[in-house]
């Protein structure tokens, strides 16, 4: 399950003991629209292992300019609040399981 990230929860959540999978993202955005079935299945897939949330860009504008989101969806993987990998576009998701099956 996804959860909705904000200014008000965001840093309390990246600094999970677990990593956490953020996906910046729009509901204008048509990329955007296709790569949330990829990262709901993910959340699924690692439930309990990972956190995954999603920032609205158009109403997170700052969470978006503090990281430097430039286009979107844009996915950025946290580890002990540190990003450690970022992914522009639809990436597949092996992908982003690769990364996470290495820092898990």
């Amino acid at each position: 399950m996804t959860q909705e990230l904000t200014g008000n929860n965001f840093n309390e959540i990246i600094k999970s003991d677990k990593p956490v999978m953020v996906d910046f993202w729009a509901s204008w955005c048509g990329p955007c629209r296709m790569l949330a079935p990829v990262i709901d299945e993910i959340a699924e897939e690692y439930a309990g292992r990972i956190t995954v949330g999603k920032v609205n860009v158009d109403s997170e504008s700052a969470l978006a300019s503090q990281y430097a989101i430039v286009s979107i969806p844009t996915v950025i993987i946290f580890k002990d609040g540190k990003a450690v990998e970022k992914f522009v576009g639809v990436h597949s998701g092996d992908d982003y399981r690769d990364v996470l099956d290495e820092i898990l």
